[in-house]
């Protein structure tokens, strides 16, 4: 049971810890009068190396915890988690339940030049092949290269968004994959800590390079899926809630979310 009472008419967004920030910054752009319930499951963080069925099953205990307090849907703003458990979920649950993988995927699809995409996220996304498979899918002509990139991810927790070493494993991790023949025309931020790290990402990869940004595509779904509050005149309100350390998810999610967060307004939960 919550401490504070959850606000009504909510969409919760859920990730294993403060990436997807990135996603719930997009998401109050595109819905400025919409409640919001935000879930960063920072005692069980990072999802990328666990089992998959591991992941899944926290997915579903998260989700099963937002509906319990009365979202009218769900955003996996987590590609690791998006990429293993959103097809059950969406058997399991009946309101909407929006993944990163789609709407990256339609983006893609939609360019005019995708010769080759290149997919960079966490271990698990990239196991899952997910990506890999939708955007096969989608566009059978395309080439698709993948590559976890999991120092990135280190990074962007400790907020080095940019200088001399986020560059250096930067080009590290992508030098690699536009080297020769069959470099991307396209690359996909596959992980909802890499749209804080554009800056150095655009540094070592080529100018005409496409850069495909998860959290503002998933917004742009979930707009498309799920209504904005009708006549709504104020400003929505976050929920915050997490499952360890508000201190460090108030300081880390700052950068993240763009925005100053306080750690005495997130309430610690059990899952």
């Amino acid at each position: 049971m919550l401490v504070n009472r959850p606000l009504r008419n909510a969409i919760g967004v859920f990730d294993s810890g403060v990436g997807g920030l990135t996603v719930l910054a997009a998401l109050r752009r595109h819905m400025p009068h919409r409640n919001f319930m935000y879930l960063g499951d920072t005692a069980r963080v990072p999802y990328g190396r666990k089992p998959p069925e591991m992941v899944a099953q926290f997915a579903d205990g998260i989700v099963d915890f937002l509906c319990g307090l009365g979202v009218e849907g769900v955003v996996v703003a987590c590609n690791t988690a998006s990429s293993l458990a959103l097809p059950v979920l969406r058997k399991i649950y009946k309101i909407p339940v929006v993944g990163m993988v789609d709407p990256c995927v339609r983006r893609a699809a939609a360019l005019p030049e995708k010769r080759t995409i290149g997919v960079i996220g966490t271990l698990g996304t990239v196991r899952s092949e997910a990506y890999e498979e939708a955007l096969r899918l989608s566009i059978p002509s395309a080439r698709v290269r993948s590559i976890p990139c999991p120092l990135l991810v280190s990074l962007a927790e400790e907020g080095w968004t940019d200088g001399p070493v986020t560059e250096l494993v930067a080009r590290r991790y992508l030098e690699p994959m536009f080297s020769g023949g069959d470099a991307p025309d396209t690359l996909v931020l596959g992980c909802t800590h890499f749209p804080i790290l554009t800056a150095a990402i655009r540094s070592v990869v080529p100018r005409h390079v496409r850069i495909i940004d998860s959290a503002a595509t998933t917004a742009a779904e979930v707009l498309r899926r799920i209504a904005p509050s009708a006549g709504a005149a104020d400003r929505g309100r976050v929920t915050w809630l997490a499952t360890d350390g508000a201190e460090r998810f108030a300081r880390v999610g700052s950068t993240f979310f763009g925005e100053a967060l306080h750690a005495d307004k997130i309430e610690i939960i059990d899952l």
